[in-house]
């Protein structure tokens, strides 16, 4: 199976982007009104968000259009549930060991969603709002293993910046993905008339 990210797919599962997008947005909300939060509360709070992050991406692999299914969305989906998994079920995770799964998981979704601009950048327009996401993951993934030991609060606050921003970013490429589903599926569309 080919790691690539069919845009019918992505298209076609644009509300699992949504809610992605919007699962991001509450969570960084909630973790900048709130950065005093204890540590235990960060940990249930990213796992409940990794592992909603996964299920969707896995659940939009796994509704392809036609048979082909995306390497890349079922890598993604799987690391999610993983790292949401280990963070639910250990919740007495150290900050050192929290900083690690994060920075994995922002890694790992960073190469996915910037590979899969690059497949898009021909498809979309727009196309860089994903690249955006993917480069934001990247960079908090090696900021938080630069800094690792920076303490609660400062992982909090990198968290929850990251979550809002990437969730606003999927937001709209949600509703762009939407617009080109529509405008590539539409009956003018499919006789050249569009």
């Amino acid at each position: 199976m080919a790691m690539t990210l069919d845009v019918d797919t992505l298209a076609h599962n644009w509300s699992l982007v949504l809610l992605r997008g919007l699962a991001g947005i509450v969570f960084g909300i909630l973790t900048l009104l709130a950065p005093g939060i204890s540590l235990a509360v960060l940990v249930l709070l990213y796992g409940a968000y990794a592992l909603a992050d996964g299920l969707l991406s896995l659940l939009a692999a796994m509704r392809p259009r036609g048979s082909e299914r995306s390497g890349a969305m079922l890598v993604y989906g799987v690391v999610g549930i993983g790292a949401g998994v280990v963070a639910l079920l250990w919740p007495a995770i150290t900050a050192f060991a929290l900083v690690y799964l994060i920075a994995a998981w922002a890694l790992v979704t960073g190469v996915v969603e910037v590979a899969a601009a690059v497949r898009l950048r021909k498809v979309i327009a727009n196309e860089w709002l994903l690249a955006v996401s993917g480069l934001l993951s990247v960079g908090l993934g090696v900021l938080l293993m630069l800094y690792p030991i920076s303490g609660a609060l400062v992982l909090v606050l990198w968290v929850g910046a990251y979550a809002l921003v990437s969730g606003v970013v999927l937001t709209v490429l949600a509703f762009r993905l939407h617009s080109w589903s529509e405008g590539h599926h539409s009956p003018h569309a499919a006789h050249g008339l569009a």
